[in-house]
């Protein structure tokens, strides 16, 4: 299956804000290399023409419709009684990377540097920046290459992501959390955007919804995703998540995704 949910306990740690510094992300007493999402993503709208123009297959009720599951998510993302905040955000963070990594590695093959010259999704293009804030221009899949290569060094780092009792998080852990989830929404973006015909083909759109709301709402029950970086997909995000206990898309509703700007 390419979606579950996981969870587990651990001693409280207080979240906070990360620095950078110049050799990372200083997370407490640690400090994240460089290459561990030391770069930044921006977005701009990329020139195309507005996205009523484009036909969006994903937003036909046929397919919306499409879950691999009927159970209440918005119960599903609570943060579970005697259980530590950082340790939930932690366990649901890791899952959703390998399940979006996954999700994504089922139509790689079709996102190529001929398909898929730049990371758009909507009206909207992601650029990579690396450590010294320099633009990198990069296709979709090396944008997609960036952010699973940096979320991976992260979610295996013991000093970042802790998995033996005692050890604590660093304090800035909640905002390297919010990070790890703008980049994973980037990527659900894009297979929405550029290969759900794709992925319809192969049936797994079930999979892509379920994923998706399950994700989203986990994002708005922690305040992990600025409203004004979801309102690309508000109109997906209204369909998919109003019947899911989601309630109405945050972001300006749908449409929104034709005034992004650059941030």
């Amino acid at each position: 299956a390419l979606w579950s949910h996981c969870a587990s306990s651990q001693d409280e740690a207080s979240p906070g804000d990360s620095e950078w510094s110049g050799s990372g992300w200083a997370c407490g007493n640690h400090t994240v290399p460089p290459s561990s999402l030391g770069r930044k993503s921006k977005a701009k709208p990329n020139g195309k023409k507005p996205a009523a123009e484009e036909k969006k297959v994903y937003l036909e009720p046929e397919h919306t419709k499409s879950r691999i599951t009927d159970c209440e998510f918005r119960e599903l993302v609570v943060l579970p009684r005697e259980i530590d905040l950082n340790e939930w955000l932690a366990s649901n963070t890791t899952t959703f990377f390998h399940h979006i990594n996954l999700q994504y590695s089922t139509i790689s093959e079709f996102c190529t540097g001929e398909t898929c010259q730049t990371m758009a999704v909507c009206n909207t293009q992601y650029h990579w920046y690396d450590e010294r804030g320099k633009k990198v221009k990069c296709t979709a899949p090396q944008y997609v290459d960036f952010v699973m290569s940096s979320v991976q060094k992260l979610v295996t780092d013991e000093d970042v992501f802790p998995t033996k009792y005692g050890r604590e998080f660093p304090s800035s852990f909640e905002s390297l959390v919010k990070k790890i989830c703008r980049y994973l929404f980037h990527v659900l973006g894009h297979i929405y955007w550029s290969h759900f015909k794709e992925t319809l083909a192969l049936e797994l759109h079930g999979h892509l919804n379920t994923l998706y709301i399950h994700f989203i709402l986990f994002a708005r029950e922690f305040n992990l995703l600025d409203p004004k970086e979801t309102a690309v997909m508000d109109d997906l995000t209204e369909v998919l998540c109003s019947g899911a206990g989601g309630g109405s898309g945050a972001g300006g509703g749908p449409g929104a995704q034709n005034h992004v700007k650059e941030r």
